[in-house]
């Protein structure tokens, strides 16, 4: 029954399931100028910064992850010099808070938190202010549904997952840490080419083995693609083994200053 319902979800989100080939074909342009691994430590940047805006602006995790999701299908079909990743960041956010019925963040709240956000807590990547303001989010905010079709509800892992840790034999520690692998598999590509149920399961499969849980008769009886679990989890774990070595407040800066660039609008 569990499995016949996310098969059902699957179909609806087909249309943001893409391919790594079309990825990698997308990112072409960025990817002659950053290697693969410094493009995806920009996207662990900024995926950062959503999280704590988010935070700061006390948004449920659900708005964060939907505003993350966002920002990743922006630039899967766009490189990074169509807009400033810093002014995206915070677009996704308002919009997400809409959709997701959180409620409308006020522009002068949004605006303040940023500027306090980037100034506090993102000060060795950024030296000055954070330099947008309301109508560059209005403006930025209708370039981003044109790009994302208007196809804004997102499906996250984290309703699949609460499912099949109560098929499980609910338990509060699995649940815990299965959650907190499902907000790290943010910052990889897992959501751009996987549905939430499998990602959902990738997590739990992790978590089992972090916490040594002998789950196996439950994962073996799941009619799920099992390399494809695989994969997601294989994806989660090379990002654990990265940010053994990727050390933010010394890179970051560098990786900015190489990252593609809108060219500056025209002075009128």
């Amino acid at each position: 029954m569990l499995m016949r319902l996310f098969s059902t979800l699957f179909y609806l989100i087909q249309q943001w399931l893409l391919d790594k080939q079309d990825l990698i074909r997308e990112r072409r342009h960025d990817l002659s100028i950053l290697t693969e691994e410094e493009y995806q430590k920009i996207f662990i940047f900024f995926a950062s910064v959503i999280q704590t805006l988010g935070e700061q602006l006390k948004l449920r995790q659900q708005v964060i992850a939907t505003a993350t999701v966002y920002f990743k299908r922006f630039y899967a079909r766009n490189s990074l010099k169509c807009i400033d990743p810093l002014l995206l960041a915070p677009t996704c956010i308002f919009l997400a808070s809409k959709v997701e019925e959180f409620g409308v963040i006020s522009n002068s709240r949004l605006i303040t938190t940023c500027q306090t956000v980037i100034k506090n807590k993102f000060n060795y990547a950024y030296l000055q202010e954070f330099p947008y303001r309301t109508n560059h989010i209005l403006e930025c905010e209708f370039y981003l549904l044109e790009n994302l079709d208007c196809c804004l509800i997102v499906y996250q892992p984290y309703r699949p997952l609460l499912q099949f840790i109560q098929d499980m034999g609910h338990e509060e520690q699995l649940l815990t840490l299965a959650w907190r692998v499902v907000n790290d598999s943010l910052r990889t590509d897992v959501c751009l080419l996987y549905p939430p149920y499998q990602i959902a399961i990738g997590a739990l499969q992790i978590a089992c083995v972090i916490l040594q849980k002998d789950h196996k008769t439950w994962f073996a009886e799941l009619n799920v693609d099992i390399e494809k679990i695989q994969e997601i989890a294989r994806y989660i774990m090379n990002l654990f083994d990265l940010w053994k070595t990727y050390d933010e407040k010394k890179e970051i800066q560098g990786l900015l200053n190489k990252m593609p660039k809108p060219k500056p609008a025209p002075q009128r």
